[in-house]
């Protein structure tokens, strides 16, 4: 569980930085969410049980900042690294550009989700799409550009916890 450990503090950086972000852009009423690099690592390198610790952290840690219920972003994280998990030897996840891209469709499928679950708040809903488009396509390309850089980051830290699992397959 040091593993688990080790990427929390990891995730707990990113929100913190994804937090600044937002706060920097709020001027210009963009809104960023990188929920897929809470998933993606840990359900592409590490054991299901210790990268599933890290997504139900990773999913409190969301929640405990969302307007939305709590539990949305553990449950929503859970399922996404379970998916993930299931079909992670069908992918080449030792190149970055696979887990950039595992972590691109993690970040759709969260937005999505969670966009649709809020819009019903909305009064007018259709007005709210544009908004959306735009939040999304801003979250993607923030998301391309600091994810390299996160997996990184993630790594270096599992090496420092001393808490590299042993690549078996």
């Amino acid at each position: 569980m040091r593993g688990a450990a080790a990427l929390f503090l990891t995730l707990y950086l990113l929100r913190a930085l994804v937090a600044e972000a937002n706060n920097a852009l709020s001027g210009a009423h963009v809104w960023l969410f990188a929920g897929g690099l809470y998933v993606a690592y840990s359900a592409l390198m590490l054991p299901f049980r210790q990268g599933l610790s890290a997504a139900v952290l990773g999913g409190l840690l969301c929640d405990s900042m969302a307007p939305v219920a709590f539990g949305t972003h553990l449950a929503l994280f859970s399922v996404a690294h379970v998916v993930v998990f299931a079909v992670r030897e069908r992918l080449q996840r030792d190149e970055t550009a696979v887990r950039v891209t595992v972590a691109l469709l993690v970040n759709l499928a969260f937005f999505l989700a969670l966009s649709f679950a809020r819009l019903r708040l909305v009064p007018s809903g259709a007005t709210a799409f544009p908004r959306m488009l735009s939040d999304l396509v801003w979250s993607e390309v923030a998301l391309a550009l600091i994810g390299p850089w996160f997996f990184a980051l993630q790594f270096r830290t599992l090496e420092l916890a001393r808490a590299q699992p042993a690549r078996t397959a």
